[in-house]
């Protein structure tokens, strides 16, 4: 049996290594999870993404993929289908600035942002993607809708 001095001892020794180790188990354990659910956000993102490319490719007629030609003429019905996709497009990137955008991220986080940040700025040189972006983004959050109007503006400026 141990005498009490041992015990107290003993206490010490927890309060002195193992609380600080308990502690910072438990920090590295909610880092480990949050890089896990920021890793889920990114897969949750890319694939509506797929999926919105998969539209794309299913609406070829569009020619939606061709980044640096002039857009085609239309009829009616092809600019309707456009300008739903759009708006799909649209849904998903702020969706995007929504649950990724922070004006100070991680290091991590700034690498998943600056893929969305590149797309965006892809879609962006497209003119006819700009000429619909102010009825696209009638409605939506403002710190995203000035966000993509600011790089719509660069996308333009660059273009002429």
């Amino acid at each position: 049996m141990l005498n009490p001095e041992t015990w107290e001892l003993l206490s010490y020794v927890v309060t002195v290594i193992g609380l600080p180790l308990a502690i910072a188990v438990f920090l590295w354990e909610q880092r480990k999870e949050r890089l896990a659910e920021e890793e889920e956000l990114h897969q949750r993102l890319a694939a509506a993404y797929t999926d919105f490319l998969k539209l794309v490719l299913a609406n070829a007629d569009l020619q939606l993929l061709q980044r640096h030609a002039q857009p085609p003429e239309l009829d009616a019905e092809q600019q309707e289908r456009r300008f739903a996709l759009f708006g799909i497009l649209t849904a998903i990137f702020e969706q995007a600035y929504v649950m990724v955008y922070e004006d100070r991220m991680s290091r991590q986080r700034q690498r998943l942002w600056q893929n969305w940040a590149d797309y965006m700025e892809d879609w962006c040189a497209r003119a006819d993607y700009r000429a619909a972006l102010p009825e696209l983004l009638r409605g939506e959050d403002p710190e995203f809708a000035d966000y993509l109007r600011r790089m719509a503006a660069r996308a333009q400026a660059r273009a002429a």
